[in-house]
């Protein structure tokens, strides 16, 4: 069948024209120039929770949590991705903590929906506990995790649940060896083929590669975001983010 039109999805935000405050009385709510909205529990409240510009160069925003134990700001997309249809799925993103305290981090992919001040991290994706040992919540998941509570509480992690090779809940066997550090910058970038292959590169540098990694029959959404794990407001700030597809032409 002749194909016409744009063949390629490309979302992209700079954040260059984020606003110096965003009241969330309700969810979800646009940021940004309205490519990815903004969810979660953890911006229930206007006085300490959002998504802010950070005044970084080049144009950045600040998504913070309340203080409050498991709650999480997050910014997303729909549940839009097939990947059999629309590989190789691409997302990168240019993010920083301020510090590495309590907290978690995910950027990725997964199947989780929204409901009210849901998804958060910690309960609707995985959970870390002290040590070494991953619980993946998500029935389908892929991306980067970073946790205070880890042994390698600074190293992002390359985590992933639900295609044909079984997700990995030791987390010694899915470190990327790179050290994120407080208020500098990486660049984090994942790709799936449409056979649910993943490849997972820091800073431009191929860290791991896993065959059978995402589900090739469920459909997911792109997403990033932090998790408070204790009475405290959580940050991650972003750069951009970028995420490709092929458009599904089917009828």
């Amino acid at each position: 069948m002749a194909q016409s039109g744009p063949g390629v999805i490309r979302l992209f935000d700079e954040f260059s024209a984020s606003p110096d405050l965003i009241t969330v009385t309700t969810v979800p709510r646009s940021v940004g120039n309205g490519t990815f909205r903004l969810v979660g529990q953890g911006i229930a409240e206007a006085a300490d929770s959002g998504a802010i510009s950070n005044a970084a160069l080049g144009g950045a925003v600040a998504v913070t949590t309340t203080d409050e134990d498991v709650h999480s700001a997050i910014l997303e997309t729909d549940i839009m991705f097939d990947v059999a249809l629309m590989g190789p799925l691409i997302a990168e993103c240019r993010l920083q903590v301020p510090d590495l305290d309590t907290k978690a981090v995910f950027m990725g992919f997964t199947d989780i929906a929204i409901a009210n001040f849901v998804p958060d991290i910690q309960t609707n994706l995985m959970t870390a506990a002290a040590g070494t040992t991953l619980t993946l919540t998500a029935s389908d998941i892929c991306g980067f995790y970073l946790d205070a509570e880890l042994t390698e509480d600074e190293m992002w992690h390359g985590v992933y649940n639900g295609g044909t090779t079984t997700g990995v809940t030791d987390s010694t066997a899915v470190e990327l060896d790179v050290d994120a550090v407080a208020g500098e910058w990486d660049i984090l970038r994942l790709e799936i083929d449409p056979n649910g292959t993943a490849r997972w590169y820091v800073n431009g540098d191929l860290k791991q590669t896993v065959a059978g990694a995402v589900s090739t029959t469920t459909d997911l959404k792109f997403m990033v975001g932090v998790g408070a794990k204790s009475n405290a407001i959580e940050e991650v700030d972003i750069d951009y983010i970028l995420v490709r597809a092929g458009r599904d032409w089917t009828r």
